[in-house]
């Protein structure tokens, strides 16, 4: 059995997704191999599977019919799975919902897809984000679902001891583009800044995948909050060097702070749980699969900086429930999303269209 996983660039939330479903996949004998469009930023990690950067029509082809996949998993890019038919492959192919945004985004999205998804998919793999379950059986309800949970390295991430900081540190991670909303981050700092004059605050982005207009804002409205003293950028870090990070907010006092507007998943925020780093988030839809407020995390409405800033000092001031939410979201994460889960769910689809 042979796999093809494709992305725009390798980098965020599908280049760990890959990583973690190749390397789980082929240890239950699945071959996987992966395509990317354009080139990233991510050159850090090295796969033991192999990875391919192709745009045009010819190198494609000629990958295609080397390695003859038995299905393909096409991930946000429904453009090309029209292009892959063009090019003769005539295996199963499957659209991948992960990263598309807002709900709205996604929506539009998912409608503008349909034609894609009539002529060329046979079927939809998405996680268990209930709107996106619900925008698919809407506007496909003919297309075959699959849900399965996003795997998490559970093992990798875990709590890694070391000196801790002498100032809290809040955390972020992401993209500066409107659905992260890195602006609700800078005013809910801002705002616990004045509780706890010596936070710090670090924010983990890659500058090629924003725009200069949301640089520019991003520029304006830290120096206006007075917050550009209190910043610290790391750009493109490996992820598995991330658990060194995680831990290290945990023992800092501080959190990981999530205000994405809508999450497919979340993997930023999961990982963060595995590694024992407390997390506050808006209740962004696709990490409720592992945030359960006051257990394993904290959730704040959208929009409302009063409210997450009372939650974010609890979490740091109330230290028996911000060490049993430590302890319970890594329990959470471990009985939940362990590699052997997402190989089995794996396997029984490509089982359905009859590849074994």
């Amino acid at each position: 059995m042979k796999l093809l996983f494709t992305f725009y660039v390798p980098s965020g939330g599908v280049e760990t997704l890959n990583t973690l479903r190749c390397e789980s996949l082929q240890r239950e004998g699945i071959e996987c191999h992966v395509l990317y469009l354009m080139p990233g930023s991510s050159k850090q990690n090295q796969p033991n599977y192999p990875v391919y950067i192709a745009s045009g029509d010819e190198e494609i082809r000629t990958l295609l019919e080397k390695e003859r996949f038995d299905a393909i998993i096409v991930t946000s890019d429904y453009l090309l799975m029209e292009r892959l038919r063009q090019l003769d492959y005539g295996g199963i192919l499957i659209y991948e919902s992960q990263g598309l945004g807002r709900r709205s985004d996604a929506k539009d999205v998912i409608i503008d897809a349909v034609p894609y998804l009539r002529s060329y998919c046979n079927a939809v793999l998405i996680p268990p984000t209930e709107h996106l379950l619900e925008l698919f059986i809407s506007i496909c309800p003919w297309l075959h679902r699959f849900v399965i949970p996003n795997i998490v390295d559970v093992q990798s991430f875990r709590f890694r001891p070391g000196e801790p900081p002498r100032d809290p540190v809040i955390a972020w991670v992401g993209r500066l583009e409107t659905n992260k909303n890195w602006s609700e981050y800078l005013k809910i700092a801002h705002q616990i800044r004045r509780c706890k004059p010596d936070l710090h605050l670090w924010m983990f982005h890659d500058p090629d995948l924003a725009s200069e207009e949301q640089k520019q804002q991003f520029h304006e409205e830290l120096h206006a909050l007075g917050l550009n003293d209190r910043l610290v950028v790391f750009t493109n870090i490996p992820n598995h060097i991330m658990p060194r990070y995680y831990s290290t907010i945990a023992c800092s006092g501080g959190f990981l702070l999530s205000t994405s507007i809508t999450e497919g998943f979340g993997y930023a925020v999961a990982e963060a749980v595995c590694c024992t780093c407390p997390v506050l988030s808006t209740d962004s839809d696709g990490v409720r699969s592992f945030i359960v407020h006051n257990y394993s995390g904290k959730f704040y409405p959208l929009g409302n900086v009063e409210a997450a800033v009372t939650e974010g000092l609890e979490l740091m001031n109330n230290l028996e429930l911000r060490n049993s939410i430590r302890r319970q979201g890594r329990t959470h994460m471990v009985s939940r999303f362990g590699s052997e889960h997402y190989a089995h769910s794996f396997r029984e689809m490509l089982n359905s269209f009859g590849i074994f």
